[in-house]
């Protein structure tokens, strides 16, 4: 049944044997339930450690158990403490450090166990690989971490916005997925029907229980610590383990991935750090890099695992960064990540349009109202549901509450590889608002579909003009002959984050919202990493 739900996966080279619900002892004796996964054969394999709040049954058994055990691998599958029935209570981020050391020292008295190990995993199974990095014992050999989490703030909050979609998601998986995909599934199709009235309630707080079923302490606990330097969230981050990492890393992500820019984050500090490093960034979301591109998430971490576990890099490919290019449809192979690129700005003019001319002054330029009563909702990009990714924008680009500015035909290829961003010089009436920017590529029939966004929070006294910075994410894409740049503005992006009241208030809190008028002036700009790769940037005016 796991073959028959991939096309494309490697030749099967052993049988596999299974031991479940063996018990091992975490940091403060705590029993953690663990299953090992391992070859029916003779001889030393290396072993596996896959750590997961999630449950060890479906998809995390076929998965991780048995395709690597298939490969030649003892796999071990974790459940971390106070999940799928491993004991003591979970905490989002606490315990991963000491419980993966802990279990470190069982492997050692394990009689199969040939002193090689590597760890592998996505999501939250990242952030336990990471929090095992931050003090990497001697066995460790190799990291494969994919859709990865470093910082469990910057998973729920960016700019001092909640993002409240995601949170929810978050709330539902941590609390229902481990229990087997029968509560999982009733709870995701609950948040499902209830997601309008969970992120439009006044107050905001604790309006989540009915949607997740009951109360979940730790998310009230994320959702009301929106500053990353406050308390409650010292040791959340394992940022610092890629700073002096020596352990060969492997990071995959995807496109609309919501931990890509962790991921982007990690593979900076890990080169800074001279350690070995690659990099595989697929055209996914979330959750499809495990479904649609498992087969090359797969083939990715299979080969990095033998290279330095097996001392078999047959598998590698010849450069260390591998990108699938949207628009062209292509993978690309790159020697690092970002590549050199010229720093291009385009800037909006009055009639609509995106110019490379640069402009003359700083005067308004246009007008938009945002009214939290009824906010600018969110459409596609990197989201934990199934709606996001690319979407066609039109809907969203007809609101009154949404600016565009549209570059011509191009006449000649456009590519972009690297960060994105936005710089904008925006005033207010309530000196409190968010600004979402969006990069859109537009094709001759006028389908507008996103590329990268990001979001920024703006704080002023009075009437005077704010300058910010809004990082977009990163991409690689193409556009087109005949196809036209767009920049897309507006005032948020619902429930994906949570409405700004306008009256710098706390969202969870506020029960009285205002209406805010924002206007962009004319030497705003959105910055683009171009490609000339031999042909010109000409043909955009």
């Amino acid at each position: 049944m796991t073959r028959a739900a991939w096309r494309r996966l490697p030749a099967k080279r052993y049988e596999v044997g299974w031991e479940p619900g063996l018990v091992v002892p975490a940091a403060d004796g705590s029993p953690l339930l663990t299953d090992h996964y391992f070859p029916r054969a003779k001889g030393d394999f290396p072993t596996l450690l896959v750590r997961s709040p999630y449950g060890r049954s479906l998809p995390w058994s076929p998965m991780y158990g048995l395709l690597f055990a298939e490969q030649g691998f003892h796999v071990v599958l974790q459940s971390c403490r106070g999940t799928g029935g491993s004991g003591g209570a979970f905490d989002l981020w606490r315990n991963e450090a000491a419980d993966g050391q802990a279990t470190v020292a069982w492997l050692r008295e394990q009689p199969w166990f040939d002193g090689t190990l590597g760890t592998v995993g996505p999501s939250y199974l990242g952030y336990t690989q990471w929090a095992l990095a931050l003090d990497p014992p001697p066995e460790l050999k190799a990291m494969v971490v994919q859709l990865g989490l470093h910082d469990p703030h910057a998973l729920f909050h960016t700019h001092g916005a909640l993002r409240l979609e995601n949170a929810l998601a978050v709330g539902v998986g941590m609390t229902y997925q481990h229990r087997g995909a029968g509560p999982f599934l009733r709870a995701t199709l609950r948040l499902r029907r209830r997601l309008r009235e969970a992120t439009t309630a006044r107050p905001l707080r604790g309006a989540y229980v009915p949607a997740l079923g009951s109360e979940v302490p730790w998310l009230d606990d994320v959702m009301t610590h929106p500053d990353p330097q406050d308390p409650y969230w010292h040791g959340a981050s394992s940022a610092q383990a890629a700073e002096r990492l020596g352990v060969p890393t492997s990071l995959i992500t995807g496109w609309h991935d919501v931990l890509a820019d962790q991921t982007f984050e990690q593979y900076d500090r890990l080169r800074r750090a001279g350690c070995e490093t690659s990099l595989l960034v697929g055209p996914w979301t979330h959750t499809s890099a495990l479904q649609q591109g498992w087969p090359e998430v797969f083939a990715e971490s299979l080969a990095r695992l033998r290279a330095h576990l097996c001392a078999d890099p047959s598998g590698l490919r010849p450069t260390p960064v591998r990108v699938h290019v949207g628009g062209e449809n292509a993978w690309r192979d790159l020697d690092d990540w970002p590549p050199a690129a010229v720093d291009a700005r385009w800037f909006p003019t009055p009639q609509g349009h995106l110019t490379r001319q640069n402009p003359t002054d700083s005067a308004p330029l246009a007008s938009f109202r945002y009214d939290p009563d009824d906010p600018t909702p969110s459409l596609g990009g990197p989201l934990l549901s199934g709606t996001a990714g690319p979407r066609d924008n039109a809907a969203l680009e007809a609101r009154d509450d949404v600016l565009t500015f549209t570059g011509p035909p191009l006449t000649e290829p456009l590519e972009i590889l690297g960060p994105v961003s936005a710089g904008l010089r925006v005033s207010t009436d309530t000196g409190h608002a968010d600004v979402f920017t969006r990069l859109c590529d537009v094709d001759p029939q006028g389908r507008s579909v996103n590329v990268c966004d990001g979001l920024g929070r703006i704080r002023t006294t009075g009437h005077a003009p704010a300058q910010i910075t809004v990082e977009m994410s990163s991409a690689a894409h193409r556009f087109a002959v005949g196809h036209r740049v767009r920049w897309q503005i507006s005032g948020g992006a619902h429930p994906r984050y949570a409405r700004n009241p306008g009256t710098g208030q706390s969202p969870l809190d506020a029960t009285t919202f205002t209406p805010v008028h924002v206007t962009l002036h004319t030497d705003s700009a959105l910055m683009l990493p171009m490609q000339t790769n031999g042909w010109k940037v000409g043909g955009v005016h």
